[in-house]
């Protein structure tokens, strides 16, 4: 069992696309002349035991670069470890703080390995786990084995999470609330009541705490096919924000773009379905579903109100490399029409507006291969294809070549 521990990582994004046809351009949209961009992460993480059952987290980030338009142009944006503060100089935040408590119920105990945000221990299996503070939303809920992590796994924001959950984080992906799990032997039922942030997209959280608020739910099902392990997540959503009404922007037919005039504290609602299965070892499948009501504006994001994608994950165990990882995968991301008609009008959301709209459905391909170079550093290189970015059949398609660099020990 260990007391405490520290652990740094550091991922280096390089990202080009060429020139690609567009009729026309607008405020959120991608720069249609070629353009390269580059971004870097370095965490510093420090946990330490307190006491029976506790540990206490930080997690301080240094992060500079940009990804293309600052983060705007396609709702399934190509890389998942840059958001729209872009800084051309190192910029500094504490972006985790945060205390576990787990409270077991005695037999079984499993092992849990060390990790950026878990001393290792062994835990029973039946057990409560209490997290409060500033977290990541995806810390604790929509994980997927294959497709989770854009500094590991897959890099657009469509296969590391469910695109049309609007899952409450400030500008940097961090928010504070507070999560309790019941783990059981097969099963797990999970609840976060976290904040919002104050504005579209930004980094101070709403001092309404009583008005503005996320409630997540999701429940995940263990269970074993042919021998091979196998996961379902169900996730469910609840947001109330002083969001805009996309129907009331568009009643006003003098400025049909002005949401932020339509601000009102509303309820925003949606569902998630998350699955992944070993097909042979070291092979596996994954898949998320994704809907919400597309009535008020995206929050905090990315402007998608329907989404599917599936992929696989292949370990290199197969041509003698077992550390190297191939990945293939697609999504497919929609909008509700009242979303829809605004975007065409010329409005804008977080990543989308073109100023005008010839609206079709948001397709992703992506295919990377991470190499071991060594013991805890690995590169890797990607490739992307997005048809339709930001649903504008009038722009694209787009290719993105990318390439990373990660180390972490």
């Amino acid at each position: 069992m260990q007391n405490w521990n520290w652990h740094v990582q550091n991922t280096d994004i390089v990202q080009y696309h060429p020139n690609f046809p567009a009729l026309y351009s607008g405020p959120n949209s991608l720069q249609n002349t070629a353009d390269v961009k580059e971004s870097v992460s370095l965490d510093l993480t420090l946990g330490v035991r307190l006491w029976k059952g506790a540990e206490f987290y930080a997690d301080g980030l240094m992060y500079q670069g940009f990804g293309f338009n600052n983060a705007e142009g396609a709702a399934g944006f190509p890389n998942g470890d840059v958001s729209s503060n872009g800084t051309d100089r190192p910029e500094f935040a504490l972006t985790r703080l945060f205390l576990r408590q787990t409270i077991g119920f005695g037999g079984e105990q499993e092992d849990v390995p060390d990790d950026q945000t878990h001393l290792a221990k062994k835990v029973d299996v039946s057990r409560i786990t209490l997290t409060i503070g500033k977290i990541s939303a995806k810390d604790i809920f929509d994980n997927n084995a294959y497709a989770n992590d854009a500094r590991t796994q897959f890099l657009n924001w469509s296969l590391m999470a469910n695109g049309a959950w609007d899952f409450a984080q400030d500008a940097l992906g961090y928010i504070t609330g507070i999560t309790a799990e019941l783990n059981q032997p097969r099963w797990t039922l999970r609840y976060g009541f976290l904040q919002v942030p104050r504005d579209v997209g930004g980094s101070v959280e709403d001092a309404h705490y009583f008005d503005a608020w996320q409630m997540v739910t999701e429940f995940e099902r263990r269970y074993t096919l042919s021998g091979h392990p196998g996961v379902v997540r169900v996730l469910g959503y609840l947001t109330r924000a002083d969001m805009g009404s996309y129907s009331e922007s568009l009643a006003d037919t003098a400025n049909p773009t002005n949401i932020m005039a339509t601000q009102a504290f509303r309820f925003k609602y949606g569902f998630g379905l998350n699955m992944e299965q070993e097909i042979v070892k070291d092979v596996g499948a994954f898949m998320r579903l994704g809907w919400n009501d597309g009535h008020t504006q995206t929050w905090s994001f990315t402007d998608v109100d329907r989404t599917a994608s599936a992929g696989l994950s292949v370990k290199g165990s197969f041509w003698g490399r077992p550390d190297d990882t191939y990945g293939l995968a697609g999504a497919v991301n929609g909008l509700s029409s009242e979303h829809r008609d605004f975007i065409a009008a010329g409005g804008t959301g977080i990543t989308i507006g073109d100023g005008r709209l010839n609206y079709g459905l948001e397709s992703i391909m992506e295919t990377y291969y991470d190499f071991q170079v060594c013991k805890n550093v690995h590169f890797a290189l990607d490739y992307q294809f997005v048809n339709n970015p930001a649903y504008n059949k009038d722009r694209g398609p787009v290719p993105v070549f990318g390439a990373r660099l990660h180390w972490e020990f």
